[in-house]
């Protein structure tokens, strides 16, 4: 297992449409899946796709882990804890819902900086792991996003791409004073509401 370099916004593999893969059980795909873990956990990632390892094959890797709640800019974006460490050879996702919600996302392609993405709320996900099992889920809520976010990868596009609201892109520095300033607009509004 080896720690990878991730390749950072810019790069012509994070552009590119990723390869189906042949075989998910060959052994050169679970060393790649071994070290797409260990660079995903090294980096305090939620999930991290082959592209970003320069490897343009159709792989993705995700989790929710507890200890990263505490790092959500804001409550909406609190990990649901449903994903388990996951890793899904030649993904497919179906979207079960129309309905769409905005939540924070970050990149470890885009690092040091944060956006409100608009992400499906309800869909189901098929995949195979590197021992030839087939997995298929629904998921909701950060578990649908990740493994959206991830799966773009995939197809060459990255979170800034989704966004709706380029005002909605900060840096992950300003985050803290942001919310001081949406709380402080808010506390005002209520105030003036009550005639104070």
């Amino acid at each position: 297992m080896a720690i990878r370099k991730i390749a950072r916004m810019g790069h012509p593999v994070l552009r590119g449409i990723a390869r189906p893969v042949p075989d998910p059980t060959a052994p050169a795909v679970k060393a790649l899946v071994a070290d797409m873990i260990e660079t995903m956990i090294d980096a305090n990632g939620a999930g991290l796709a082959a592209p970003q390892v320069y490897e343009p094959w159709r792989i993705v890797i995700f989790q929710a882990p507890a200890e990263r709640a505490g790092e959500a800019v804001d409550e909406a974006e609190i990990f649901d804890h449903t994903a388990p460490l996951t890793v899904l050879i030649n993904p497919e996702i179906e979207i079960l819902s129309g309905e769409t919600e905005k939540g924070w996302e970050g990149c470890l392609s885009v690092p040091g900086l944060r956006g409100l993405v608009p992400r499906s709320l309800d869909i189901r996900y098929r995949g195979v792991t590197p021992d030839g099992d087939t997995i298929e889920r629904r998921a909701r809520g950060f578990h649908a996003r990740v493994v959206q976010h991830e799966c773009d990868h995939l197809d060459g596009i990255l979170y800034p791409q989704r966004m709706d609201d380029l005002g909605e892109l900060i840096f992950e520095s300003e985050a803290r004073a942001m919310l001081a300033a949406q709380v402080e607009a808010e506390e005002a509004e209520r105030d003036d509401a009550d005639g104070r």
